[in-house]
């Protein structure tokens, strides 16, 4: 099991300067590959404008991102046609381990993790669909049918058999959860239990030079979370809505693009480029 689960916040109004469907798909798209590549294990949609209701951008997010975590054997099951995902043949592959390129039973190795879906309930127990051309038992009955589960291979012949185990125990990455958050942004920080909060804004310190200090509460922190801010208003302006100081609700305040060429980062820009660095600076240098 993974000691830390690192977290990242993300605003509903992230696909609001994107009017068209097609861009906003590929925009989510391209924030599915960046959580998928840096390891994140919960991405938390926060509504981030107190004037008007975010229901639908906030839908639409989950609904894309946990599209796209699922794996491509179990969409046709899980996922019906609908407007919202007319432009999902855009979308890029996860390739993460829970992905796998394999559909041969001859290529399934015991001991393998899977995701499976429970397609029937037989008197042996439940039938999985884990992608391959057989289906799998899973002696287990206390699940439903159309349920998701992560399982591990246990035998491979005539039969595949299966258990089902927890993902947080599957010890490879294996892909992110989508959480709809409802609390806005400062009471989120507020009452959800974070070890290590740290937020990115243009105004702060610059990464290089709290980077020691962060690096030493990250390796003491098992639930970290990165906030980011949205394409027009960043953190300090949400933050202070609420009547709140962005220094006083995280643990650091930290500027991953100083000197930025632009006059403006888009939010999926300031995630790529945070979730590099931390990755170099941070957990490389924690690994050392």
């Amino acid at each position: 099991m993974n000691k830390h689960k690192l977290s990242i916040a993300i605003p509903a109004s992230i696909i609001s300067d994107t009017p068209h469907l097609r861009e906003k798909t590929s925009k989510i798209g391209l924030i599915a590959r960046t959580a998928a590549i840096f390891r994140v294990h919960e991405i938390i949609i926060y509504p981030d404008n107190t004037h008007t209701k975010q229901t639908k951008e906030i839908a639409l997010i989950a609904k894309i991102l946990n599209y796209i975590e699922t794996p491509q054997y179990l969409r046709k099951n899980l996922y019906k046609i609908e407007p919202d995902l007319q432009y999902a043949g855009i979308l890029p592959p996860l390739r993460t381990p829970h992905h796998p390129v394999s559909g041969k039973n001859r290529d399934l190795k015991i001991g393998e993790y899977r995701e499976g879906l429970i397609l029937n309930q037989t008197k042996e127990g439940l039938i999985v669909d884990i992608g391959v051309q057989n289906t799998a038992l899973l002696r287990e009955r206390q699940f439903s049918i159309g349920e998701r589960l992560t399982v591990q291979v246990i035998t491979n012949g005539d039969r595949i058999e299966v258990q089902t185990v927890n993902r947080d125990y599957v010890p490879t990455y294996w892909g992110y959860r989508v959480k709809i958050e409802n609390q806005t942004f400062g009471h989120m920080l507020q009452t959800e239990q974070f070890d290590l909060v740290i937020s990115t804004a243009r105004i702060a310190k610059n990464f290089t030079d709290i980077a020691n200090k962060i690096a030493e509460r990250w390796n003491t922190s098992e639930r970290i979370l990165i906030a980011f801010g949205a394409p027009s208003r960043g953190l300090h302006e949400i933050a202070k809505d609420e009547g709140l100081r962005i220094e006083k609700i995280s643990d650091f305040v930290v500027n991953t693009i100083p000197q930025q060429g632009t006059a403006t980062v888009r939010t999926e820009e300031a995630l790529l480029a945070t979730l590099a660095i931390f990755n170099l600076k941070i957990l490389t240098k924690k690994s050392d």
